[in-house]
């Protein structure tokens, strides 16, 4: 396991903000089955901060930390800063990922951004101006194989 960060391990090992949250007013999902990493972020925003945040994630223990990570990294955060969190930002708060786990740290901001998204929705605004337009490919996913 030496490719991985003790962060990554930490992450993966003991992930953050694991579980559902009934009371989520945002709820994103990203990734696919054929990929093998699917990601659920929900989110608890009250007066335009994220009080509360937990995450699903099925895949592999890379997509497991950087969705942990994307949870901490956000939580107690504004929505205009958590719209600001990019996978760079996630892959460096994790000391590093393996090339061919870049792919996941992109899912976890994909991830916050479809739960935003949604929330927005809800609120019967049009996300797409404030989110910007949400990708549902997985790029790294050509072949139908996520790089492992």
């Amino acid at each position: 396991m030496g490719m991985y960060s003790e962060k990554v391990m930490d992450h993966f090992a003991h992930p953050r903000n694991v579980g559902e949250l009934p009371d989520a007013n945002g709820v994103g999902e990203v990734g696919n089955a054929k990929c093998g990493d699917i990601m659920r972020m929900y989110l608890k925003v009250e007066n335009g901060r994220i009080e509360d945040v937990k995450f699903m994630t099925f895949g592999c223990g890379a997509a497991i930390a950087t969705s942990s990570m994307a949870t901490e990294l956000i939580k107690g955060r504004t929505i205009e800063e958590a719209l600001g969190l990019t996978n760079k930002a996630v892959v460096e708060a994790l000391d590093g990922l393996p090339p061919v786990k870049v792919h996941c740290s992109v899912l976890a901001e994909q991830a916050v951004k479809a739960a935003l998204a949604d929330y927005y929705r809800r609120q019967g605004v049009d996300p797409e101006p404030i989110v910007g337009k949400l990708t549902e490919d997985c790029h790294a996913c050509e072949g139908g194989h996520c790089g492992v």
